[in-house]
């Protein structure tokens, strides 16, 4: 038996008056998705343990089969993972977004979508202005980067706000609060000059693109403690992943899951879908499970882009769901995978387009392959999820249940 586990990053939502009241699942024309949810187990899964922050790093670790209350340390030292970051003890690695703030607004929480080359430049300016031998800016993909700080767990026990939350927000009052609050607003504050006269910048504003205007800090914490690998918490299996996101990579990294490096796989709407798709069924060939995560419909969710998150999932559905299908015609042959094929689809919280962040209400799962029966759902969305009745929580047993085929 194979496993797929297929993240569509923030699909889940709220009405949209734009859409008729439809969520953009249920505006999307998703014929594959609505036909494997006529066939297989459709319901809600609460990938957010109460009280616990609705991020993709809480949410996606539940939905790769690990308990987050027991295991989550921060999403700040998970992407340091991926970047191979080795944490000090001590030492503290925190989110270092760009962003564009005009007249007092976050206008950009991604500095307008900026490119991981024009960023790599811009922290390479910031360490050497502002790093020490106490700090230092390790560069990322896109707008997020990480900053690691020696001695600062004050860092740690500070409330912070994350700038996608305050989308064309005024941002006064909305900075750091507590015992760290001073070192990081004036590292944001000191940001800003460095930003300022780097020829990256007014590139950007010359071709009429947002520049970064200044860091804005969040996320910290500290090295993870000892966590199971996905191979020792389920029976000897192993994993692989796909995606675009340092946390997501960070947390494969944490679970001993292999990550693939797939050409094309971007956050955004110009994402390989059917390349992503078919690097992932390559993998099922010497791996047990793929984690196959995409990021555009949440991207699109935060920019409050209605048609794009549409659209993401759409291509999803059109690019990627008839691989999938085409695998149950495969027959057993050297380094194919065979027939026997187990699928778990699911976001891994909402995001809803009304307020461009994350919540963590559950979310509508679909689970099909050997074992699974249809359970009454016509469609693959949150009314007809919510409708069935069935419903798992804490998420991160829903993992057991595609492994085992037991409802």
């Amino acid at each position: 038996m194979k496993y797929m586990v297929l993240i569509i990053d923030g699909a889940a939502d709220w009405a949209v008056p734009a859409l008729g009241g439809a969520t953009a699942l249920q505006a999307a024309h998703t014929p594959h998705l609505d036909g494997l949810a006529q066939e297989g187990t459709v319901g809600m899964v609460r990938t957010v343990p109460e009280g616990m922050e609705a991020s993709s790093a809480v949410a996606c670790m539940s939905v790769m089969g690990f308990d987050p209350t027991r295991f989550y340390a921060g999403r700040g030292p998970i992407e340091a993972m991926a970047m191979g970051v080795d944490l000090e003890p001590g030492q503290v690695a925190m989110r270092c977004n760009l962003v564009t703030i005009v007249d007092g607004t976050m206008a950009s929480y991604s500095a307008g979508n900026i490119s991981s080359e024009e960023a790599s430049a811009l922290l390479d300016a910031l360490q050497s202005e502002l790093g020490d031998e106490r700090l230092r800016f390790h560069p990322g993909v896109g707008f997020r980067h990480i900053l690691t700080v020696r001695d600062g767990a004050e860092l740690v026990d500070t409330v912070y706000t994350a700038p996608h939350d305050i989308t064309d927000t005024p941002v006064a009052g909305r900075g750091p609060v507590g015992p760290g609050a001073g070192l990081a607003q004036d590292l944001m504050e000191r940001s800003k000059e460095v930003l300022a006269r780097h020829p990256v910048n007014a590139a950007r504003v010359a071709r009429g693109q947002a520049p970064a205007t200044q860091i804005w800090l969040l996320w910290p914490g500290m090295r993870p403690g000892a966590m199971p690998s996905f191979s020792e918490a389920h029976e000897g299996r192993t994993a692989a992943l796909t995606s675009s996101v340092d946390l997501l990579r960070g947390l494969a990294v944490q679970g001993g899951v292999d990550v693939l490096s797939i050409e094309g796989v971007t956050d955004g709407g110009d994402n390989d879908y059917e390349g992503q798709m078919a690097g992932a069924i390559e993998a099922l060939s010497d791996h047990d499970l793929v984690f196959v995560h995409v990021e555009a419909p949440d991207e699109a969710a935060h920019a409050g882009d209605i048609e794009g998150k549409v659209r993401a999932i759409e291509l999803v559905d059109g690019l990627m769901l008839p691989q999938i299908l085409a695998l149950r015609e495969t027959r057993p042959t050297t380094g194919d995978p065979p027939a026997g094929l187990r699928l778990l689809v699911l976001p891994d919280h909402p995001t809803p387009l009304e307020i461009k962040t994350h919540t963590s209400e559950p979310v509508p799962f679909l689970l099909w392959g050997p074992g699974f029966e249809s359970n009454g759902a016509e469609a693959y969305s949150e009314t007809e999820a919510r409708a069935t009745g069935y419903a798992v929580a804490p998420g991160h047993l829903l993992m057991s249940r595609l492994l085992s085929g037991d409802l």
